[in-house]
């Protein structure tokens, strides 16, 4: 389970480092609990993300079962998903 206070302070986080692998890192450190995976946004078409913002989105991802899927169900969820989103 991933509440939404943790999201919106990993969302205040990535806004404050820049969102790249390396901030990534940096979550991975400090909320162990959680599975973290970096991506362009362009690669989860169709999909609604829990934030948004100008510069990524971040997505939750259910991993209760063999095949990891999106989500958005806090309680269900296992990671987030940090998209970054390029301006076209």
């Amino acid at each position: 389970m991933i509440t939404t206070n943790q999201v919106n302070a990993i969302a205040a986080e990535i806004e404050a480092l820049g969102v790249d692998e390396s901030t990534v890192s940096v979550l991975r450190q400090q909320y162990q609990a959680i599975h973290f995976t970096y991506c362009m946004d362009d690669d989860l078409p169709n999909n609604t993300p829990v934030i948004e913002h100008k510069d990524f989105n971040l997505y939750l991802i259910d991993g209760r079962e063999h095949c990891l899927c999106l989500t958005n169900d806090y309680e269900a969820a296992t990671g987030i998903v940090v998209a970054e989103v390029i301006a076209d």
